[in-house]
Order: structure tokens, then C-alpha cells, then sequence
């Protein structure tokens, strides 16, 4: 990862700035953009499936419920950012780095 993810601590968790490819040919994290983490969805963006595909993918990378991810912004944008209660942004990179080497 060349630029560094925008990872926040909030009052219950963090913040994760996040840019979606949807209907991609599989579902993966594929690097930083901007500070955001780039995630692939093999889903289409229609009727808000690609929103309820990238918390499930995220939910799953990060061992975690779908319930603790939440949409915060960008329900209508490849740019969007979530929040992950009960997780702290150092957490959050230990995670994601797991997760990258599995």
C-alpha cells in the first residue's frame, strides 16, 4: 500500500473511507486509492445490492457481524465510508492486514 488508509477512531469504533468497483469479476480488497481502500464486488450497483454486498464482503475479511458495519456516506457513490463499531482503527489495520496476507 503506497498512500496510507484515512482509518479514524471514533467515540464507538472508526471510520474506513472505502472506493467499490462493482461488477467486477470477483470480490476482493485490490489496494489503497486515495486513501481509501479499494474493494472489487462482483455485484451490480442497483437497488442498493452493491452497498449490502460491500458490508458483507468487509464483515467477512474482518471476522466480525454485518451488523457492526454501517454505512455512514456514499449510498449513491463508488466513494463511500463506513463505520465498524467495536473495532479501533489500529485494530481495524491489524485486520485488514490479516486479511490481505490470508
Amino acid at each position: 500500500m503506497t498512500t496510507p488508509l484515512a482509518i479514524r477512531d471514533s467515540s464507538d469504533g472508526c471510520t474506513l473511507p472505502v472506493r467499490v468497483h462493482p461488477a467486477a469479476r470477483r470480490n476482493a480488497i485490490t489496494g489503497v486509492h486515495a486513501g481509501a481502500l479499494k474493494v472489487s464486488l462482483t455485484t451490480p450497483p442497483t437497488d442498493g445490492r452493491a452497498n449490502q454486498a460491500l458490508i458483507a464482503f468487509l464483515a467477512e475479511q474482518f471476522a466480525i457481524p454485518r451488523a457492526r458495519v454501517t454505512l455512514l456516506t456514499g449510498a449513491n457513490s463508488r466513494s463511500k465510508t463506513l463505520h465498524i463499531t467495536g473495532l479501533r482503527a489500529d485494530e481495524l489495520r491489524t485486520a485488514l492486514a490479516l486479511s490481505l496476507a490470508g
